[in-house]
């Protein structure tokens, strides 16, 4: 998404972050950073870090892979504005139809090339929004 944001002169800040305690500050896994490699992207500098409820207040949109880290971000949500930002990233592609990105961890390098696919489709689909001034935006 960072890239895209460069590629189309679009000013904005993406982050990426977790629930798992355990990942804090490792790199991405290396088939990820091999992936993201083979279509123009470094992301081996990138490191974990958990969600906080701050992240509310920095980001209009809280993408979210599956319905638990839907449920964990919602857990912690504020109020009605907060939980409004918060979409499962799939419903880009497929409004309303709740489906998780596949876990690419124990599909070897072909679960993270399906990942990747994935995930670049809906990008793509969040930069058109952008573009077309039709993201959707928190009124608060």
């Amino acid at each position: 998404m960072k890239k895209k944001l460069e590629d189309n002169n679009i000013e904005g800040f993406v982050d990426s972050c977790g629930f798992e305690s355990f990942h804090t500050g490792d790199s991405p896994d290396r088939r990820s950073v091999e992936t993201a490699a083979k279509h123009g992207v470094d992301i081996s500098k990138q490191r974990s870090r958990l969600f906080k409820v701050e992240d509310f207040d920095k980001f209009d949109k809280i993408y979210v892979m599956d319905k638990n880290n839907y449920r964990d971000v919602s857990a912690v949500a504020r109020n009605e504005d907060d939980l409004k930002k918060v979409d499962l990233i799939m419903n880009v592609l497929h409004p309303g139809s709740g489906m998780p990105v596949p876990d690419p961890y124990y599909g070897g390098q072909s679960g993270f090339r399906k990942t990747w696919e994935l995930l670049d489709q809906a990008t793509d689909v969040i930069i058109e929004q952008i573009i077309g001034n039709k993201f959707p935006k928190n009124d608060s």
